[in-house]
C-alpha cells in the first residue's frame, strides 16, 4: 500500500485527480498516434453534438455541468479551430444554436473509433463486465452523495460535536 492509499479518504480528490490526469494524459497520446488534433476537454461537446444536431449553450451548460461562461469559452475556443459553427435560434434570436461544422464532423468520423477503443480498453481496465459496471455505478453513487451533501456543514459539524464530546471536556 502507497502513502495515498493509507491515508484512504483524506486523500480521495487528490487521488481523483492524479487519476483523472493520467487517464486524460494517456487518451491525448492515444489521439496523437493517431494524428489527429483532438483535446479531451472538447470531448463532451463533440459528443453531445454527435447525438443532437445543434444545442444551445445553456442546454451544453445542464448536460455537461458547467457554468456558462464555461462553456462559451469553449464554444469560442472551437469556433477559433472552425469546429463548431454558432447560428441564432430562430425561435429566439438572443439564443445561439451551436452545431459541428463540416470540419467538425469529419473530425467526428475520425474520432469516433478512437471513443471505441477507450470505451472498450477502460473496461477491460476496470476488470470487465460486472467488475467495471460497479465500478461505474459506485463512482454515480459517489457524485450524486457529493451533490446532495453539504460537505462543508458536515465537517463543521463533526469538529464542534467532538469539541463538545464529554471525552473531550
Amino acid at each position: 500500500m502507497n502513502y495515498y492509499q493509507s491515508l484512504g479518504y483524506l486523500v480521495l480528490g487528490s487521488r481523483l485527480k492524479r487519476l483523472s490526469e493520467l487517464f486524460l494524459s494517456e487518451i491525448n497520446k492515444s489521439y496523437r498516434a493517431e494524428g489527429i488534433v483532438f483535446e479531451t476537454t472538447w470531448f463532451p461537446v463533440f459528443h453531445l453534438l454527435s447525438q443532437h444536431h445543434s444545442l444551445s449553450i445553456q442546454e451544453l451548460c445542464e448536460h455537461i455541468e458547467v457554468s456558462h461562461p464555461a462553456a462559451s469559452q469553449l464554444i469560442t475556443n472551437l469556433k477559433s479551430k472552425d469546429l463548431v459553427i454558432a447560428t441564432t435560434s430562430p425561435d429566439d434570436a438572443r439564443k445561439q444554436l451551436i452545431q459541428l461544422s463540416p470540419k467538425g464532423k469529419a473530425l467526428l468520423v475520425q474520432i469516433i473509433p478512437i471513443w471505441d477503443a477507450i470505451r472498450e480498453t477502460m473496461e477491460e481496465v476496470a476488470g470487465g463486465g460486472a467488475e467495471s459496471e460497479d465500478l461505474l455505478d459506485k463512482l454515480t453513487k459517489l457524485e450524486t452523495a457529493f451533490k446532495s451533501t453539504n460537505i462543508v456543514k458536515s465537517i463543521t459539524d463533526k469538529i464542534h460535536q467532538t469539541e463538545k464530546s464529554p471525552t473531550n471536556a
